[in-house]
């Protein structure tokens, strides 16, 4: 019976690029070489052990039941699915059923590999809320239900008229990390990512500006039309007269990642003495980030991840028109 898999591609999906170039899924705890098909839980327990003597009881446990499952249960023709919190898409395909060890990915913690035939991309914003919520558990691997997996190949399949969704569901996965903190904080920065995802371009702009005008900066925003390439400029004095001014470009197309030409298009209108800042909710391309490494005026590419991350930071001084996009409670948490 073909399973489907959910492989996380590294912190804050570092490893996905690898991951599609390399037409492989893979993880980590490499320090304690390959895992052969004799192992068992208990045999990578004792060696995560040796290893990690500090690691509490559970991690080690969990640890290796993710190895065990990763060696031994991935078959062939099982679904594999990875994610892209940058661009918010799912990435799905077929696992091979060819596992191998290498520290070849010397700076990353990866050594345990499957190699994987990519099929297509699944965009997070089309995909019910349960389904969502299923496939936001903090785990590196965790099996999905068959009701996931139906979801995204039915979501595939009508691509060019995507569900609608409600947008609210308690639902937890049956997964001793979904009471954690970690867990917590990962479903509220993708439920925030999936509110910002709905706004309108003009209320996009708003809240950039917003975190802006929080960061300490006073804020100008072009009307709709043509702006030049600068949706918003921030300056100390509010005019652009005062150093730093940042000219800022706000593309609000989800799940479509902005190229070269889209950068270098932006930095054709900076002047001598101009910061810029591009804001994409869809993401950039590697080439656009090679691009904005040789601007020669200083440029920061914000990913929605990366404005999220902002947004937590600078939230409680932002306006209350601005917080009223994207309103959020504070919850305490005991340590």
């Amino acid at each position: 019976m073909t399973s489907a898999w959910m492989i996380r591609a590294g912190k804050s999906g570092s490893l996905f690029d690898k991951f599609s170039e390399d037409e492989v899924v893979a993880i980590g705890w490499a320090a304690i070489g390959p895992v052969s098909t004799k192992d068992t839980r208990e045999s990578l327990s004792q060696k995560l052990l040796k290893q990690w003597p500090d690691w509490h009881p559970q991690k080690i446990a969990i640890s290796a039941g993710q190895l065990y499952r990763f060696r031994n249960e991935i078959r062939k023709n099982d679904w594999i699915i990875t994610y892209d919190p940058s661009r918010r898409i799912y990435k799905l395909g077929k696992a091979l059923g060819q596992y191998y060890f290498s520290r070849d990915w010397v700076h990353d913690d990866a050594g345990n590999f499957q190699k994987v035939k990519w099929i297509d991309e699944v965009a997070r914003d089309h995909l019910s809320i349960k389904t969502k919520n299923s496939l936001g558990a903090i785990s590196t691997l965790f099996k999905l239900s068959p009701g996931v997996i139906s979801d995204i190949l039915s979501v595939r399949d009508e691509k060019d008229s995507p569900k609608r969704w409600p947008e609210f569901s308690n639902e937890l996965n049956d997964n001793p990390e979904d009471l954690s903190l970690e867990y917590f904080q990962n479903q509220a920065a993708e439920r925030i990512k999936d509110k910002i995802s709905r706004l309108t371009w003009e209320e996009m702009q708003e809240l950039v500006a917003g975190v802006l005008r929080a960061m300490g900066y006073k804020t100008r925003i072009s009307p709709r039309g043509s702006d030049r390439g600068k949706d918003i400029v921030a300056s100390p004095d509010g005019f652009g007269f005062e150093n730093p001014r940042i000219i800022v470009e706000v593309k609000h197309r989800i799940n479509t990642a902005m190229t070269s030409s889209d950068v270098r298009s932006f930095l054709g209108g900076r002047q001598e003495g101009d910061k810029g800042l591009f804001v994409s909710t869809g993401g950039f391309t590697k080439d656009a980030y090679y691009e904005a490494e040789r601007a020669k005026i200083p440029l920061v590419l914000m990913t929605l991840q990366e404005l999220t991350d902002i947004l937590f930071e600078s939230y409680g001084q932002m306006d209350s028109d601005v917080k009223s996009l994207i309103p959020l409670t504070k919850v305490y948490w005991p340590t």
